[in-house]
């Protein structure tokens, strides 16, 4: 009986250390935000859904620095940047949930954060065909771990897969660009990138 209740209590610790380490906010974090169901957000979960059936329209990652919570993401509107985790949050004002790189792949993260310094203060990459001016969100961090191979390209698509034709939404934004369609050229969605076997999924996140 004794023995037993050794090994009850190993277990339960064992449990509250995996909780407490999945609650705790680490470095190299990655925030998935839900998509909304209007508008670009809509149209970019119409077509880059997996099978996790994930519905993310952003995601960015978080760096601490100095005992400060930053986040680093590229948004349309300023372009690759850094603000604080409590300015994220207030500003993005949806579902957000977080992800954290496999400890096996975690060295990964101090050298992402150099190429990251180095893409900061450029555009968002608005045609979303790939180039080294500008950045969309998944497409800063998929470059942030490009040399470890983290996460990989695939070919965009913009076909609605309920219709089999351009997602409506997307030629309109297209045409308004000035710009074709980059169907199939390669590239990469936050859903996508969530659904990366080397991640681990921590849950809705709150702060």
């Amino acid at each position: 009986m004794k023995r037993r209740n050794i090994i009850l209590f190993c277990c339960l610790l064992a449990l509250a250390y995996s909780c407490s380490n999945k609650n705790e906010i680490r470095d190299g974090d990655l925030l998935f935000v839900v998509a909304e169901d209007h508008g670009l957000s809509s149209a970019i979960s119409r077509v880059t859904q997996t099978e996790m059936k994930t519905n993310y329209e952003h995601v960015a990652i978080i760096h601490i620095s100095s005992d400060t919570i930053w986040v680093l993401d590229a948004s349309p509107k300023d372009g690759t940047r850094k603000i604080l985790l409590q300015d994220f949050m207030d500003e993005r004002g949806s579902a957000v949930y977080r992800y954290r790189l496999k400890d096996e792949y975690r060295g990964s993260i101090e050298k992402g954060w150099i190429l990251a310094e180095e893409m900061l203060g450029k555009p968002y990459n608005l045609s979303y065909i790939w180039n080294d001016t500008s950045h969309y969100c998944s497409e800063f961090i998929y470059r942030m771990f490009e040399n470890d191979s983290i996460f990989e390209l695939n070919p965009m698509t913009f076909i609605n897969p309920e219709t089999g034709e351009f997602d409506d939404t997307w030629v309109t934004y297209y045409d308004s660009l000035g710009v074709t369609i980059p169907e199939g050229e390669p590239g990469c969605n936050p859903n996508g990138l969530a659904a990366s076997d080397k991640l681990e999924f921590l849950g809705p996140f709150h702060f």
